[in-house]
């Protein structure tokens, strides 16, 4: 911890703005207004939330989403001071009866994409936000020193104050607010706070923390709203903390029209989770790193740059591994009542590297996200080393997709010859080699070195390595990993048709939470045709899409499944699960919804985003297509490691015998064949969509969906 005394941090701080508002309560899962907030002219407002916004765009996400788009104008760039930078909650968000019900949704223009970027965290934010009295905070501007803004909703106060002492590195700064704002140690779990990082100051793909205090370990703990950069929109603002404190939770606090109908499906589903989780996939003793040896079984755990889809060592970082290092015997819940509480860490880790070298700290995680991440992907198949790393990305707040990714790309120049130790300065970038990457995530944190080039992400490394190393740009192209300026989540899709088209039709970039299809797809062959992935990558993505409208965490819905879900038409849907939802939101609002209603509510948000990525110059059928690495085999190696499979497929699904063919003839033969799929599966999942062959959503689709608003039309006929 810093050295410098809480009550001298807190003498220092200059009060530039103070705004004092009316305490109300919340009605039926809304506060019914936001916060906002000008860091240029210290500004700060409320901006009422009207049926008619509710209507439209339901909450979270939603309301995010139209807070930006009122902000920005085509022209506006991420680190231009109109850019926002909003946090929303969600109308069902902040229950307590249900597990899962602590998400945030950040969105903003991303220095990666240049277009609109959505991130959910969990944490306590979202839900203190909106018992404080606000549905969303939208900051707008920069200060011109290093600002905190404080959310005080027992007292009915918003500050900006200056911050000059407190530290940046998350597990820092997020432990020096707590205390400062808290009136004493037990009201410490009354306090959440946002942060990013040192290297949210160098790094595009930074993310942000968003805080809980763990009372059982005294300890104050983070979860990562961490894609598309808004941690370095939030350092180039001059953030360097948000506090919020609400001190009055309760089972109530969201004041529900049928708080019977909420607990009914609560008690259901926590029925399920003590008695199934344990011979499912132990959420609460291991959470997401179960996933490991499945992937790795199923050839879809990413190794060297998603080249391969298993390791021989992969058993080393599997969930038998975490499930040791883990504390165990304690909830681990990162919202109050989750009884899911798969938010595990590793307490009293001693770090090797870097500024906190010998110090002793909680490590929270890692996910399967990062070990899939900076283990498998990097070829790092050593869990301390692993640790290390997830310890530094967060405080420093990088996110460990990207930053995973990221490496690997430079890993496959390296070992191309595109890259070497002099262009590295030094740092040997081959497979395995744990320092060289420890090292490296340094550099970034300082905005130094190699790192400095390696913190802009995999498509920015393309054009550079292009243009400067006169390198190919179609192999950079082709192992590249992301879409849309986003690196790819840590699953191969190479075998999955309809998971390449959830990955790189995704509205803001290859993320998984739009549609995760490869075992309906690859495994369990339940969308033979190009009509069943098309729905599927309709219903999915706007099922997923729910989740982020109304401050939910979707683990709960199939992480944990009812005894007798594999009986149901639709097992995929986890049917009982859905109905649960409709439960919820009837028990909140006292609006009785199928399921068909809450689809329809994504779809609105859904098609509304689309329209957005077309103002600020994307969102069109160019920017919907995958590197080929996530299609197939980019290299010969790749090829004939998996020789037998594809020389199969060539014969039965493209009608080409190989036997005399080269493996360069081969390759090329099976690349025409599957892009081809690929234009097909576009143009099926468009039709499905109600979208034209470019892509954009019909006048005809935002009538249906009441989106038909003037500024949105516009931007439809101005293409």
């Amino acid at each position: 911890m810093s050295v410098t005394p809480i009550e001298t941090m807190k003498a220092a701080h200059q009060t530039l703005a103070e705004y004092c508002y009316q305490l109300r309560p919340v009605e039926r899962g809304y506060a019914n207004r936001t916060l906002y907030i000008n860091l240029s002219d210290s500004t700060i407002a409320e901006k009422p939330v009207t049926q008619k916004m509710k209507d439209t765009f339901t909450g979270g996400r939603g309301f995010g989403l139209w807070l930006l788009w009122n902000a920005v104008d085509g022209d506006t760039r991420w680190n231009d001071p109109e850019n926002a930078l909003v946090i929303a909650n969600g109308p069902i968000g902040g229950i307590t009866a249900y597990p899962g019900s602590g998400k945030s949704t950040v969105v903003t223009l991303s220095p990666l994409t240049g277009s609109v970027i959505d991130s959910n965290g969990g944490g306590y934010f979202g839900p203190y936000l909106k018992f404080a009295g606000w549905d969303a905070l939208e900051i707008q501007g920069k200060a011109d020193r290093d600002v905190i803004v404080v959310i005080d909703g027992d007292t009915g106060r918003v500050t900006i104050e200056a911050a000059p002492l407190e530290d940046v590195d998350t597990h820092l700064v997020a432990e020096e607010l707590t205390a400062m704002y808290a009136t004493d140690e037990r009201d410490r779990r009354n306090v959440s706070v946002v942060s990013a990082g040192q290297g949210a100051d160098h790094v595009l793909y930074a993310g942000l923390n968003l805080s809980w205090y763990d009372v059982r370990r005294g300890e104050v703990r983070v979860k990562q709203a961490a894609r598309g950069g808004s941690g370095r929109v939030f350092r180039d603002k001059g953030l360097k903390g948000i506090v919020v404190r609400y001190s009055h939770l309760s089972g109530d606090s969201n004041n529900p029209d049928d708080r019977d109908l909420i607990y009914q499906a609560g008690k259901r589903i926590n029925h399920e989770i003590v008695t199934l989780d344990d011979q499912q996939n132990q959420m609460r003793k291991v959470g997401t790193p179960h996933l490991v040896e499945i992937m790795d079984h199923f050839d879809l755990l990413p190794v060297h740059n998603f080249r391969y889809g298993s390791h021989p060592e992969a058993h080393k970082i599997d969930s038998t591994v975490w499930k040791g290092l883990f504390s165990q015997g304690m909830p681990d819940g990162c919202w109050a009542g989750c009884t899911l509480s798969c938010s595990h860490s590793v307490d009293h880790f001693h770090l090797e590297t870097g500024p906190y070298s010998g110090q002793g700290v909680l490590v929270d995680g890692p996910e399967y996200e990062t070990v899939a991440g900076v283990g498998a992907n990097l070829g790092i198949f050593e869990p301390l080393p692993i640790l290390e790393l997830n310890f530094y990305c967060d405080t420093y707040g990088i996110d460990t997709i990207s930053f995973a990714n990221s490496v690997a790309f430079t890993m496959e120049c390296y070992q191309a010859g595109i890259l070497n130790r002099e262009r590295t300065g030094g740092l040997e970038l081959t497979w395995g080699n744990a320092g060289a990457v420890i090292e490296l995530l340094h550099q970034m944190a300082r905005g130094e070195g190699f790192g400095q080039i390696v913190g802009l992400g995999v498509r920015r490394m393309k054009q550079h390595f292009a243009s400067v190393y006169d390198a190919d740009p179609d192999f950079l192209h082709d192992i590249g990993m992301e879409v849309k300026g986003l690196e790819f989540s840590e699953y191969v899709t190479k075998e999955s048709l309809a998971q390449q088209g959830g990955y790189a039709m995704a509205l803001k970039g290859a993320q998984h939470d739009e549609a995760w299809l490869i075992f309906m797809d690859q495994i369990s062959n339940q969308l033979p045709t190009f009509e069943n992935k098309a729905e599927a990558l309709h219903y999915f993505p706007m099922w997923r899409t729910w989740f982020s409208l109304h401050g939910l965490c979707k683990l709960p819905w199939n992480d944990i499944l009812p005894a007798d879900n594999d009986e149901t038409d639709e097992p995929q849907k986890v049917p009982e699960h859905v109905e649960n939802y409709t439960w919820l939101y009837e028990g909140l609002t006292g609006e009785r919804v199928t399921p068909e209603d809450l689809i329809l509510q994504s779809e609105r948000v859904y098609n509304f985003q689309r329209v957005f990525n077309l103002k600020m110059g994307f969102g069109t059928r160019e920017h919907d297509y995958p590197p080929y690495r996530a299609v197939g085999p980019v290299t010969v190696e790749e090829y004939e490691s998996r020789a037998e499979r594809y020389d199969q497929q060539l014969q039965d699904e493209v009608g080409v015998d190989p036997t005399r063919l080269t493996t360069e003839q081969k390759m090329a033969h099976l690349q025409e064949h599957r892009e081809a799929r690929y234009e097909q599966l576009l143009d099926a999942v468009y039709v499905r969509r109600g979208w034209d062959e470019n892509g954009t959503p019909t006048l005809g689709t935002l009538r249906r969906l009441g989106i038909d608003l003037p500024a949105v039309v516009a931007v439809i006929e101005s293409r």
